[in-house]
C-alpha cells in the first residue's frame, strides 16, 4: 500500500464533492404480497435515476437484515429525499430509508 504525504492528502481531498448517501431499510409492507411487485418497479425507478446520472452507487443488500439496500446520489440531502419520497417502494411502505450527506470522490468506480 503506498504512503502518501500530507501534502498528497491534501491536493486529494481538495478535489472531493459533496454526496448523499441513502440507506434503504424494510418499511411495514415488506413481505406483504404486493412486494415482489412494487420492489421491481423501484429497480426500474433505480434504472432510470442511474441512467440520469442522479443514482451513482446502488447497492442490494440481501443479508436478511432490515437493511435493503445502500445509494450513493450525486444530489443534495434535501433532493435526495425529495426523489426518495416519491420511489414506489417507499410510497407504498415497502421500504423507509435514511438519507446522510457524505463527500467522496469523483470518478470513484467499484472494481
Amino acid at each position: 500500500m503506498k504512503a502518501f504525504t500530507d501534502e498528497e492528502m491534501g491536493r486529494l481531498l481538495a478535489t472531493t464533492k459533496e454526496y448523499s448517501v441513502v440507506i434503504l431499510n424494510r418499511g411495514p409492507k415488506f413481505g406483504d404480497e404486493s412486494s415482489p411487485g412494487v420492489i421491481w418497479e423501484h429497480g426500474r425507478r433505480n434504472f432510470g435515476l442511474r441512467d440520469d446520472g442522479v443514482l451513482a452507487v446502488v447497492l442490494p443488500v440481501a443479508d436478511g437484515s432490515d437493511v435493503c439496500g445502500i445509494a450513493v446520489f450525486a444530489a443534495t440531502v434535501d433532493d435526495t429525499a425529495a426523489i426518495m419520497a416519491e420511489d414506489p417502494g417507499v410510497a407504498s411502505g415497502v421500504f423507509t430509508f435514511e438519507v446522510h450527506p457524505c463527500r467522496g470522490f469523483p470518478g470513484d468506480a467499484l472494481p
